[in-house]
């Protein structure tokens, strides 16, 4: 396959769709190490800097990543998260045969922000639980999650070890909580200096946030979690069904 030099789409445009042609039917498999810039050049007749321009774009996009002094190597595909029921990230992990884990960053009682305390509808300033952490699965790093639940229904929730338990495990099935359901946002952004680091990111990096508050019966918020997960490796789908009158609008 070669480049269309005519064609008004740019040289590293049509170099990263032929990378991606090959990857996508199997000529270069997960992990397997690319040509190096300058055979790439001389293969297809292009400058280095087109070449680096390409291979920069599909690592920013995570369909390959780059290690220092030994090259560019096809990345795992984009993990495929479908929206459905109130589940966390452990769960997540475990059903697509991952092993999740996690580090704690920060794990404290603190008083709410207005944001907050608006959110888990209680008063400015009561008691709040902060749950940080950066989210692994298989020791990569995938998202960094800070969630806030109400001291008052969970007075015990720090005495347990979030570095290797579910915070919805421990709700559910030690506090006795029932999740009940949940309302979420997503959003496209650009990662900051402190994400990129957590989660081992080339700059700069696209993101996805996710804005979550889970309730328990009877419409009570138990937590609301800011989520920041990687967009080089995370898509997220969901299922829409008809309208109730059946037709389209």
């Amino acid at each position: 396959m070669r480049l269309k030099r005519e064609s008004p789409d740019p040289l590293y445009a049509q170099l990263k769709d032929l990378l991606r042609t090959e990857i996508e039917t199997g000529h270069y498999r997960v992990n397997d190490r690319l040509p190096s810039e300058r055979e790439l050049a001389d293969h297809y007749q292009v400058s280095r800097i087109t070449v680096r321009q390409a291979l920069l774009d599909m690592a920013r996009e995570g369909t390959v990543y780059t290690r220092v002094g030994k090259g560019t190597f096809v990345a795992e595909p984009k993990i495929d998260q479908p929206l459905r029921a109130v589940t966390g990230f452990s769960q997540d992990v475990q059903m697509r045969g991952s092993r999740p884990a996690s580090r704690v960053l920060e794990a404290r009682v603190i008083p709410a922000a207005p944001d907050v305390a608006a959110a888990l509808r209680i008063v400015p300033n009561v008691e709040v639980v902060l749950l940080s952490r950066l989210r692994l699965a298989d020791d990569i790093p995938l998202a960094i999650e800070t969630a806030y639940l109400p001291f008052s229904l969970c007075p015990t929730l720090l005495s347990h070890n979030f570095a290797v338990e579910s915070l919805y495990n421990v709700l559910q099935n030690d506090l006795g909580y029932t999740l009940w359901q949940a309302e979420q946002t997503i959003e496209a952004g650009l990662a900051t200096a402190h994400e990129i680091d957590l989660l081992a990111m080339t700059p700069p990096a696209a993101v996805l946030k996710m804005v979550r508050l889970t309730f328990i019966k009877d419409s009570v918020p138990i937590e609301y979690v800011f989520s920041i997960y990687r967009g080089d490796r995370y898509k997220f789908h969901s299922t829409l069904q008809p309208s109730v009158t059946g037709q389209p609008a």
